[in-house]
Protein backbone atom coordinates (compact mmCIF):
# COMPACT_ATOMS: atom_id res chain seq x y z
CA UNK A 1 0.00 0.00 0.00
CA UNK A 2 3.00 2.30 0.74
CA UNK A 3 4.70 1.45 -2.03
CA UNK A 4 1.51 2.48 -4.35
CA UNK A 5 0.95 5.45 -2.81
CA UNK A 6 4.77 6.69 -3.26
CA UNK A 7 4.35 5.56 -6.76
CA UNK A 8 1.57 7.48 -7.02
CA UNK A 9 2.03 10.23 -5.15
CA UNK A 10 0.96 12.99 -7.10
CA UNK A 11 -1.99 11.89 -8.33
CA UNK A 12 -2.92 10.68 -4.17
CA UNK A 13 -1.76 14.56 -3.30
CA UNK A 14 -4.38 15.80 -6.37
CA UNK A 15 -6.99 13.71 -5.14
CA UNK A 16 -6.52 15.00 -1.24
CA UNK A 17 -6.28 18.73 -2.14
CA UNK A 18 -9.60 18.27 -4.71
CA UNK A 19 -11.44 16.47 -1.60
CA UNK A 20 -9.84 19.32 0.87
CA UNK A 21 -11.27 22.12 -1.37
CA UNK A 22 -14.88 20.55 -1.78
CA UNK A 23 -15.06 20.10 2.01
CA UNK A 24 -13.89 24.02 2.72
CA UNK A 25 -16.53 24.90 -0.77
CA UNK A 26 -19.53 22.73 1.35
CA UNK A 27 -18.38 24.33 4.54
CA UNK A 28 -18.72 28.23 2.96
CA UNK A 29 -22.48 27.45 1.39
CA UNK A 30 -23.07 26.50 5.09
CA UNK A 31 -22.06 29.52 6.90
CA UNK A 32 -23.46 31.49 4.14
CA UNK A 33 -26.98 29.42 4.20
CA UNK A 34 -27.10 30.31 7.38
CA UNK A 35 -26.05 34.28 7.24
CA UNK A 36 -28.65 34.98 4.52
CA UNK A 37 -31.24 32.86 6.59
CA UNK A 38 -30.85 35.37 9.53
CA UNK A 39 -31.20 38.27 7.21
CA UNK A 40 -33.94 36.99 5.06
CA UNK A 41 -37.02 39.04 6.90
CA UNK A 42 -39.71 36.81 7.69
CA UNK A 43 -43.40 38.32 8.22
CA UNK A 44 -46.53 36.46 8.87
CA UNK A 45 -49.93 37.10 8.79
CA UNK A 46 -52.45 34.72 10.31
CA UNK A 47 -55.79 34.44 11.58
CA UNK A 48 -56.35 34.48 15.56
CA UNK A 49 -59.07 34.08 17.91
CA UNK A 50 -61.52 32.46 16.07
CA UNK A 51 -61.37 30.47 12.43
CA UNK A 52 -64.31 32.31 10.34
CA UNK A 53 -64.44 35.65 9.60
CA UNK A 54 -64.52 37.56 13.25
CA UNK A 55 -61.13 36.21 13.35
CA UNK A 56 -58.60 38.65 14.42
CA UNK A 57 -55.51 39.16 11.23
CA UNK A 58 -52.53 39.08 13.02
CA UNK A 59 -49.35 40.32 11.85
CA UNK A 60 -45.79 38.59 13.15
CA UNK A 61 -42.46 39.64 13.30
CA UNK A 62 -40.28 36.61 12.72
CA UNK A 63 -37.13 38.35 11.64
CA UNK A 64 -34.35 38.97 12.97
CA UNK A 65 -34.63 42.80 13.52
CA UNK A 66 -36.94 44.80 13.61
CA UNK A 67 -39.19 45.71 10.29
CA UNK A 68 -40.90 49.20 9.78
CA UNK A 69 -44.87 48.68 8.43
CA UNK A 70 -45.39 51.39 6.01
CA UNK A 71 -48.68 50.12 4.17
CA UNK A 72 -51.00 47.54 4.82
CA UNK A 73 -53.33 46.93 1.52
CA UNK A 74 -56.36 45.08 1.57
CA UNK A 75 -57.99 42.98 -1.39
CA UNK A 76 -61.64 41.87 -1.58
CA UNK A 77 -62.21 39.78 -4.46
CA UNK A 78 -66.30 39.36 -5.02
CA UNK A 79 -67.93 38.02 -7.43
CA UNK A 80 -68.62 41.71 -9.15
CA UNK A 81 -65.14 42.33 -9.06
CA UNK A 82 -62.07 43.60 -6.69
CA UNK A 83 -61.70 46.29 -4.67
CA UNK A 84 -58.49 47.08 -3.41
CA UNK A 85 -57.57 49.96 -0.19
CA UNK A 86 -55.06 51.22 2.30
CA UNK A 87 -55.82 50.02 5.51
CA UNK A 88 -52.61 51.11 7.25
CA UNK A 89 -54.75 54.28 8.97
CA UNK A 90 -57.69 53.49 11.36
CA UNK A 91 -60.98 54.45 10.63
CA UNK A 92 -61.57 56.93 13.39
CA UNK A 93 -65.45 58.39 13.69
CA UNK A 94 -67.15 60.96 16.21
CA UNK A 95 -67.49 58.14 18.42
CA UNK A 96 -63.90 57.28 18.92
CA UNK A 97 -63.45 60.11 20.60
CA UNK A 98 -63.97 60.21 24.52
CA UNK A 99 -67.47 62.43 25.60
CA UNK A 100 -66.66 65.49 27.03
CA UNK A 101 -63.30 66.03 24.90
CA UNK A 102 -64.48 67.92 22.05
CA UNK A 103 -68.00 68.90 20.49
CA UNK A 104 -66.79 70.42 17.52
CA UNK A 105 -67.46 68.23 14.15
CA UNK A 106 -63.72 68.99 12.85
CA UNK A 107 -62.24 67.95 15.88
CA UNK A 108 -63.92 64.92 16.12
CA UNK A 109 -61.72 63.20 13.88
CA UNK A 110 -58.70 64.94 14.66
CA UNK A 111 -55.33 62.97 15.57
CA UNK A 112 -55.40 60.99 18.94
CA UNK A 113 -52.82 61.86 21.09
CA UNK A 114 -51.28 58.86 20.88
CA UNK A 115 -50.48 57.90 17.42
CA UNK A 116 -50.98 54.19 17.88
CA UNK A 117 -54.38 55.25 17.90
CA UNK A 118 -54.49 56.33 14.23
CA UNK A 119 -52.38 54.38 12.23
CA UNK A 120 -50.36 50.86 11.79
CA UNK A 121 -47.73 52.59 10.65
CA UNK A 122 -44.46 52.51 12.61
CA UNK A 123 -41.62 49.64 13.45
CA UNK A 124 -42.30 46.00 14.40
CA UNK A 125 -39.67 44.60 16.81
CA UNK A 126 -38.22 41.06 15.99
CA UNK A 127 -40.78 38.64 17.18
CA UNK A 128 -43.44 41.13 18.17
CA UNK A 129 -46.87 40.75 16.74
CA UNK A 130 -49.83 43.35 16.43
CA UNK A 131 -53.07 42.77 14.80
CA UNK A 132 -55.05 45.07 12.61
CA UNK A 133 -58.91 43.87 13.52
CA UNK A 134 -61.21 41.22 12.46
CA UNK A 135 -61.30 40.17 9.24
CA UNK A 136 -65.11 40.98 9.06
CA UNK A 137 -64.35 44.88 9.83
CA UNK A 138 -61.57 44.89 6.80
CA UNK A 139 -64.25 43.40 4.56
CA UNK A 140 -66.75 45.40 5.85
CA UNK A 141 -64.97 48.69 5.25
CA UNK A 142 -63.79 47.78 1.96
CA UNK A 143 -67.26 46.90 0.80
CA UNK A 144 -68.75 50.13 2.04
CA UNK A 145 -65.95 51.54 -0.09
CA UNK A 146 -67.21 49.84 -3.13
CA UNK A 147 -70.49 50.59 -2.34
CA UNK A 148 -71.31 47.21 -1.39
CA UNK A 149 -74.67 47.30 0.85
CA UNK A 150 -73.53 44.17 3.47
CA UNK A 151 -76.14 42.52 6.05
CA UNK A 152 -73.47 41.53 8.89
CA UNK A 153 -70.55 38.69 7.32
CA UNK A 154 -72.75 38.63 4.07
CA UNK A 155 -73.32 41.42 0.93
CA UNK A 156 -77.07 41.67 -0.32
CA UNK A 157 -78.17 41.25 -3.00
CA UNK A 158 -76.28 38.30 -5.69
CA UNK A 159 -72.81 39.38 -4.74
CA UNK A 160 -70.67 36.80 -3.18
CA UNK A 161 -67.74 37.55 -0.90
CA UNK A 162 -64.99 35.00 -2.44
CA UNK A 163 -61.23 35.98 -0.84
CA UNK A 164 -60.08 38.34 1.44
CA UNK A 165 -55.92 39.41 0.73
CA UNK A 166 -53.59 40.87 3.36
CA UNK A 167 -50.11 42.62 2.08
CA UNK A 168 -47.79 43.78 4.31
CA UNK A 169 -45.38 46.66 2.89
CA UNK A 170 -42.57 47.30 5.05
CA UNK A 171 -38.72 47.80 5.34
CA UNK A 172 -35.70 45.75 6.95
CA UNK A 173 -32.51 46.86 7.71
CA UNK A 174 -30.48 49.19 5.36
CA UNK A 175 -31.89 48.34 2.11
CA UNK A 176 -33.80 51.79 0.43
CA UNK A 177 -36.13 48.87 -1.14
CA UNK A 178 -39.46 47.34 0.59
CA UNK A 179 -40.10 44.08 1.39
CA UNK A 180 -43.78 42.33 0.87
CA UNK A 181 -45.43 39.47 2.96
CA UNK A 182 -49.14 38.24 1.18
CA UNK A 183 -51.55 36.02 2.73
CA UNK A 184 -54.61 35.37 0.56
CA UNK A 185 -58.05 33.74 2.56
CA UNK A 186 -60.87 32.32 1.22
CA UNK A 187 -63.86 33.42 1.79
CA UNK A 188 -66.87 30.70 2.07
CA UNK A 189 -70.47 31.45 2.90
CA UNK A 190 -73.70 29.13 2.89
CA UNK A 191 -76.71 28.53 5.47
CA UNK A 192 -74.35 27.32 8.77
CA UNK A 193 -72.58 30.86 8.40
CA UNK A 194 -69.38 31.92 6.65
CA UNK A 195 -65.96 30.65 7.10
CA UNK A 196 -62.02 32.06 6.58
CA UNK A 197 -59.65 29.93 4.58
CA UNK A 198 -56.12 30.53 4.21
CA UNK A 199 -55.40 29.51 0.62
CA UNK A 200 -52.08 28.05 1.52
CA UNK A 201 -49.97 27.06 5.02
CA UNK A 202 -47.75 29.53 4.40
CA UNK A 203 -47.53 33.90 4.18
CA UNK A 204 -46.15 34.55 0.82
CA UNK A 205 -42.44 36.49 1.35
CA UNK A 206 -41.32 39.38 -1.36
CA UNK A 207 -37.79 39.30 -0.48
CA UNK A 208 -35.93 38.85 -3.92
CA UNK A 209 -34.09 41.65 -5.56
CA UNK A 210 -36.33 41.70 -8.60
CA UNK A 211 -39.54 42.15 -6.50
CA UNK A 212 -38.09 44.35 -4.47
CA UNK A 213 -37.03 46.90 -7.21
CA UNK A 214 -40.55 46.43 -8.57
CA UNK A 215 -41.96 46.79 -4.93
CA UNK A 216 -40.39 49.94 -5.00
CA UNK A 217 -41.80 51.96 -8.30
CA UNK A 218 -44.94 50.17 -6.57
CA UNK A 219 -44.67 52.17 -3.40
CA UNK A 220 -43.78 55.08 -5.50
CA UNK A 221 -46.57 55.61 -7.95
CA UNK A 222 -48.95 55.04 -4.37
CA UNK A 223 -47.10 57.91 -3.04
CA UNK A 224 -47.11 59.86 -6.23
CA UNK A 225 -50.50 59.68 -6.64
CA UNK A 226 -51.66 59.20 -2.89
CA UNK A 227 -53.57 55.96 -3.33
CA UNK A 228 -56.21 55.10 -0.71
CA UNK A 229 -58.56 52.99 -2.48
CA UNK A 230 -59.13 51.21 -6.12
CA UNK A 231 -62.22 49.48 -6.91
CA UNK A 232 -63.62 47.49 -10.09
CA UNK A 233 -66.54 46.16 -8.29
CA UNK A 234 -69.68 46.50 -10.74
CA UNK A 235 -72.52 48.02 -8.83
CA UNK A 236 -75.65 46.26 -9.20
CA UNK A 237 -78.56 47.45 -11.11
Amino acid sequence: MIDWILANQTLFNAGISTITVLVWILYAQLLYSGFRRQRTPRVIINRGRQKDLNALCIISNMSQEAIYVEFILATLKTSHGEVIMDVTDFERSSADVPHGENDSADNALAPSANLRDDTRQGPLLSGDFMHIGTFVDLANRLAREAGIPMRGERPEGDIRLECLSIQIIALYGPDSRPISATRDFNIHSDESGTTLTPTSWQTRQGVSYLHRRRLGKFVNKMNETNFSVSSSVRKQE
